[in-house]
């Protein structure tokens, strides 16, 4: 099967062979009988091991970012932490924009540095840059993060890749915002790609979880046994949960960009506006890398009000079909106020989201609804 929508649907996905039931049960059971001491039915013992549920979806995850190996997690925090312990060690440096989602910093500032992880951030957008940041020898992880959350900048996988892996680091993307099928980080060189698949790959606001795809065996053995020695897997339904959402990805995934392309050109004109934030905006300044390396632009975009901290806040307050909530990738519309919200770790450090800039998560609802709601809201601000 070579069409993304195809492996979406099928990859990890064959009907049980006993009832012949087109969806794939759900393995809720936490152990598994042995034919004898040692007899294990398709490699299971015990559920934290293994899953027939968990496997289908780490099939499908691999197929869809082509990777020979994907583990799901609990969170995508979870699937973070999992991949930073397999390969950091104290001393090692962790190289990351200076707009990395704030829940990312956290983890690694706040759990990884006392352990002796030494952690700085840098202008990803600017390769010279990175390549002065970068420590030869010693940085051990450049972590990218394209589209970034909230600034939607755009980082150059490959020139990046190159330039990591020249220093001796390990290349890890985050493709949260982007997904699979809007762009395919390990086929321009990246080692390892991570997923909050709460977001875009649930697509339903229903589900948490994470992944860690990738193709070097050495790391995805030392992944496999923190999933196993750690714990934090995905269960049953969750797990279930995210094939069922990927399975509507690509079409998904094509709304959402439209909906968000629309929007970002419709509001950019707005006298309420101070900056739009959309790669698929030509004025956006990484608009041709994001051409180049994705297929369409995605369903995030963000908003700098003239008006200030007040009029950004009055926007996110204001609206009736985007929702005020955290989180994104659901097919409902939802608006948030970065700095307060999903950034607040960040507040007051070189990370700190502008005051002025709200975030929105385009959902798959009408365009004109879209449109109608959130043109009402700017012009009140």
């Amino acid at each position: 099967m070579s069409d993304f929508s195809t492996r979406a649907i099928h990859a990890g996905q064959e009907f049980d062979p006993t009832t012949g039931a087109v969806v794939p049960p759900i393995y809720m059971s936490s152990t598994f009988v042995q034919d004898g001491i040692g007899g294990f039915r398709g490699g299971y013992e015990y559920a934290r091991g293994g899953n027939p549920t968990r496997d289908s979806l780490q099939t499908l995850l691999a197929s869809l970012e082509g990777g020979t190996h994907a583990y799901s997690f609990a969170s995508g925090l979870a699937a973070e932490d999992a991949l930073l312990r397999a390969i950091l060690a104290p001393g090692d440096h962790v190289l990351m924009g200076n707009d990395v989602y704030g829940g990312t910093h956290r983890l690694v500032n706040r759990l990884h540095v006392p352990w002796g992880v030494e952690l700085s951030t840098v202008e990803m957008s600017n390769a010279d840059a990175v390549r002065a940041a970068i420590r030869p020898g010693v940085t051990r992880v450049l972590w990218l993060e394209t589209p970034s959350n909230p600034l939607m900048k755009i980082t150059d996988i490959a020139a990046l890749v190159a330039i990591g892996h020249e220093a001796g680091a390990i290349v890890v993307v985050d493709n949260t915002f982007a997904t699979p099928y809007l762009q395919q980080p390990l086929a321009l060189g990246a080692d390892v790609v991570v997923h909050s698949t709460t977001k875009y790959l649930g697509g339903h606001s229903d589900v948490i979880g994470g992944a860690v795809v990738l193709s070097d065996e050495e790391i995805a053995e030392k992944v496999a046994f923190l999933q196993f020695g750690a714990g934090a897997i995905s269960a049953p339904m969750e797990a279930w949960l995210t094939v069922r959402g990927i399975k509507t990805l690509a079409v998904r995934m094509d709304r959402h960009s439209s909906n968000a392309h629309t929007i970002a050109a419709t509001v950019e004109s707005h006298p309420a506006i101070e900056r739009v934030y959309y790669p698929g905006l030509e004025s956006h300044p990484g608009h041709e890398i994001a051409a180049r390396q994705m297929s369409d632009f995605g369903g995030m975009l963000s908003l700098a009000l003239k008006g200030g901290p007040e009029a950004a806040k009055r926007v996110a307050e204001g609206t009736e079909v985007f929702q005020l909530a955290e989180s994104l990738g659901g097919v409902e519309s939802l608006i948030g106020y970065p700095t307060e919200m999903t950034h607040a770790s960040v507040k007051g450090t070189e990370l700190a989201v502008p005051e002025n800039v709200i975030r929105l998560s385009v959902g798959i609802e009408g365009i004109d609804d879209l449109l109608g709601d959130i043109t009402a809201a700017l012009d009140r601000a």
